[in-house]
């Protein structure tokens, strides 16, 4: 068993080409978000229930074909699959680049969302990197997520206020086209579908996560989060504008506060694993952004005031992006954290979906403080169902593949069990995968690997 961590050159290709096709697509997705609310006003038959709308039906349908597409990428193939969903971004980038009215936009946008291959890109992932280094390539994944959405929250306001919204569709457009460059000529292909429950949808399993209460808590605070994110930004544009800033400047905003809020996170999150403390850290989280949009709320148009406002929420909104996967991760039944992640990108979209379109409605029937008072009450609910939440268990799953030697010793899920530091075991001898947790203070992938050999 090759114990190499370094990545070779196809896995080198494999993660900068779909971690740029991850980032690419996000990209896409997240720049129309600040600027839609007051640049859409323009688009024929435009209203702001509308225009909520028109944002949030990307993340409907992109959580309605999530997990499908991740399901049927095992029969078709991953690459097909991948382009095919960039080929509906294009489509309804193309529609939406050339619409002149609200209802073609929204239909645009729909298209757009209908290209869900994030879990068909993570399933490729799997097959193309080798397991001891599949988890340091998701995390760059992970992190480019991030990265993206700080990039697309600053420069849109700029493109769209130098170019005109409909420019905003071309960029996307042109982005696609280049994934599917990426897909088709720098991305290796892949030999032989993997199966690797720690990343893809495992069939008949659903139940199993839907009713783990656990999970089910942490798919209720992604949800949460994300309709949060997509309210604010609703409203923010427009809260800017009132306080004397233009739209045009936006981005310094963004700029200032996404750079400010990375530079307090990441030590945060460190600081959150070294000392195994993040029930805390996750209700202080929650915490402050019922702070954020009670300071949003009062802010009216004073600007220093609604500049705290928005930095405590993006400061806390980027803490909880990066430690409910994290929970995810701890939580999941052993063999199922795929299925897991599924359910919980999918109920990261719905957040996205709902946010937008109730916070459209409420501000085309009301006005801006009801749509802050409606997160303030979403917030302190999310608060109150996550006061029994227990500290999780501090472990890490991993899959080592099995050779015939390994399947045929006796009882090896018990002899791995008595291990020290393994924590759950779970061997799947039709597909040739051990499963392990293990507690990354006591031992590690390496050791087990060892153990098995020395039989």
């Amino acid at each position: 068993m090759n114990n190499n961590s370094k990545l070779n050159p196809t896995e080198l290709r494999a993660s900068l080409g779909l971690s740029m096709i991850f980032a690419l697509r996000m990209l896409g997705m997240f720049m129309v978000l600040p600027v839609l609310t007051t640049y859409g006003m323009l688009l024929q038959n435009a209203n702001k229930t509308l225009i909520g709308i028109a944002i949030g039906i990307y993340g409907f349908t992109q959580a309605i074909f999530q997990i499908p597409f991740g399901l049927i990428s095992d029969r078709v193939g991953r690459k097909p699959l991948i382009i095919f969903g960039l080929s509906l971004l294009i489509l309804g980038s193309l529609i939406s680049a050339n619409s002149c009215s609200i209802w073609g936009l929204i239909i645009g946008r729909a298209l757009q969302g209908s290209g869900a291959v994030s879990a068909v890109i993570m399933a490729l992932l799997s097959d193309l990197i080798r397991e001891q280094n599949l988890s340091k390539v998701t995390a760059y994944v992970g992190i480019n997520f991030g990265i993206t959405f700080a990039i697309a929250i600053i420069i849109s306001p700029i493109v769209v206020h130098e170019f005109g919204l409909h420019f905003l569709f071309w960029i996307i457009t042109f982005f696609s086209l280049f994934c599917i460059y990426i897909i088709m000529f720098i991305v290796p292909k892949e030999t032989n579908h993997v199966t690797n429950r720690e990343i893809g949808i495992i069939k008949n399993s659903f139940f199993k996560i839907l009713y783990n209460n656990k999970l089910m808590q942490l798919n209720i605070s992604i949800f949460f989060l994300h309709t949060l994110l997509t309210c604010n930004l609703i409203v923010l544009p427009h809260q800017f504008e009132t306080a004397g800033f233009p739209i045009s400047m936006h981005w310094k905003i963004y700029l200032i506060t996404m750079l400010i809020a990375f530079t307090f996170v990441i030590p945060c999150i460190v600081y959150t694993e070294i000392k195994r403390s993040i029930k805390r850290t996750f209700l202080i989280g929650v915490l402050i952004i019922i702070i954020s949009e009670i300071v949003l709320q009062i802010a009216f148009n004073n600007f220093w005031i609604l500049f705290i406002g928005i930095q405590l929420f993006l400061f806390a909104f980027s803490l909880m992006e990066a430690i409910i996967p994290s929970l995810v991760s701890k939580e999941s039944p052993l063999g199922y954290k795929g299925t897991a992640m599924g359910f919980y990108s999918t109920c990261q979209f719905f957040g996205v979906a709902c946010g937008s379109s109730i916070g459209g409605w409420i501000l085309g029937n009301y006005n801006i403080q009801t749509v802050l008072l409606f997160c303030i009450l979403i917030s302190i609910f999310w608060l109150l169902i996550s006061l029994n939440m227990k500290e999780p268990p501090y472990i890490m799953s991993t899959r080592i593949t099995l050779n015939n030697k390994m399947l045929s010793i006796p009882n090896i899920e018990k002899k791995i069990r008595l291990q020290p530091g393994v924590v759950e075991v779970l061997v799947v001898f039709e597909e040739k995968n051990l499963y392990i947790k293990i507690d990354s203070k006591i031992t590690n992938r390496s050791k087990i690997e060892q153990f098995l050999l020395n039989f």
